[in-house]
């Protein structure tokens, strides 16, 4: 067995943009897996798919160990680094199914040279050995194409399909396309893959992103790295089963950002709090709250960046969408619509869509009462047809 040679691809964003390196689920590639979430994060990342060998047109390798995969992926992702001119930087990681578990090797094998992870839809061990050589053994004989139907039922929560045939079928294409002998070595190396007992070592801070539906990899999967690892925590996507970016792009680019921005949050309160702040309200809005600050309302704006923006916003156990419907919610409730004004154009900085944010003011009518809803989605009206940032 060798080091895999391993190809990839620039997915959004340019050089001058932290690198985000994203790795694929088996049977899939990275532009098809992460190209909506790769969108999404153009502006804030440089974000850059490696592919499995046999994949997506890579060369197939003569066989490998995870370790080996992961060594692979590190000689890509220098190599990504030397044509940014930023040899030796770090980068973040995101990645599903054997992505992820490729991303827990290289965090026991390089921790030096990662500086967070998102890992989706995976475990520190996968399925059991004989499961997995049977699959290898099937595909030499049949082909990948013999994984199609299979696939479609673990990949895709219920009703997926129907909702986004062209997502499903660009996946399944690429399955299809897999070369039969590439996708049985990676096969063969999760059949060898169990790092449980090591997931004390892991030195990285870690979302584990689990699937609701997943189960090819189900949550109890993602709850064991929760647990394990020191710096790591657990978030359940609802709607997703294994194909997470590619079923939920827009959640999984929010707890990408939400996890970049607490790995670069400054550890003082007022400095954390003016970062978040800032993040979340847009640098012209904080610089005219704090330009018609005088001496008796200075202190309040040094309150509110402390308490609300460091103390609580900061905190990483919701990411910022969540952050934001909840505000939404209990601003229209309590009829603050200027502060409601304000935070609708938070949350589309958060990542909201217009249509969720309508959607949150009609549920908080339910409970809130009608006319609440009435007045709210008549100030979300107004924001949406003001161009003020």
């Amino acid at each position: 067995m060798t080091t895999p040679r391993i190809l990839g691809v620039e997915l959004s964003g340019d050089a001058s943009l932290p690198l985000l390196l994203v790795g694929p689920s088996l049977g899939t590639s990275a532009s098809t897996l992460w190209g909506a979430v790769a969108a999404d994060l153009g502006d804030a990342f440089h974000v850059v798919g490696w592919n499995l060998p046999g994949h997506d047109g890579g060369p197939v390798a003569d066989g490998f160990t995870m370790a080996e995969l992961a060594e692979g992926v590190l000689a890509f992702a220098r190599g990504v680094c030397e044509a940014r001119g930023d040899d030796g930087a770090r980068f973040g990681y995101a990645g599903d199914s054997v992505g992820g578990a490729v991303g827990l090797q290289l965090a026991l094998d390089a921790p030096d040279a990662v500086r967070w992870m998102v890992l989706l839809c995976t475990g520190a061990q996968i399925g059991d050995e004989t499961m997995w050589r049977e699959r290898a053994a099937t595909v030499r004989a049949s082909g990948t194409p013999s994984m199609v139907s299979g696939s479609a039922q673990r990949w895709f929560a219920d009703g997926f399909l129907e909702r986004r045939p062209d997502v499903g079928a660009a996946l399944l294409h690429v399955l299809q396309g897999a070369d039969a002998e590439g996708y049985a070595q990676v096969c063969e190396a999760l059949a060898a893959f169990d790092v449980r007992e090591r997931l004390a070592e892991v030195s990285v801070p870690v979302l584990a992103v689990a699937g609701a539906h997943d189960v090819a990899t189900p949550p109890v999967k993602l709850e064991e790295i929760a647990h394990g690892v020191p710096d790591a925590r657990l978030l359940v996507l609802p709607e997703a089963a294994h194909l997470a970016p590619a079923e939920c792009p827009a959640e999984v680019a929010s707890a990408i950002r939400g996890v970049a921005a607490a790995d670069s949050m400054p550890t003082d309160v007022a400095e954390r709090g003016m970062a978040v702040r800032r993040a979340v309200l847009g640098d012209a809005h904080v610089d005219r709250a704090t330009a018609g600050a005088d001496e008796l309302t200075r202190p309040f704006q040094e309150l509110i960046t402390r308490y609300a923006w460091g103390e609580v916003w900061g905190r990483d156990v919701l990411d910022r969408r969540s952050r934001s419907m909840i505000t939404l919610a209990l601003l229209a409730a309590l009829g603050h619509e200027g502060e409601l004004a304000m935070h609708i154009r938070a949350a589309l900085r958060n990542g909201l869509s217009r249509e969720e944010i309508a959607e949150v003011l009609m549920h908080t009518g339910v409970y809130a009462g009608v006319p609440v809803s009435n007045s709210a989605l008549a100030v979300m009206q107004r924001v949406f047809g003001d161009p003020q940032p």
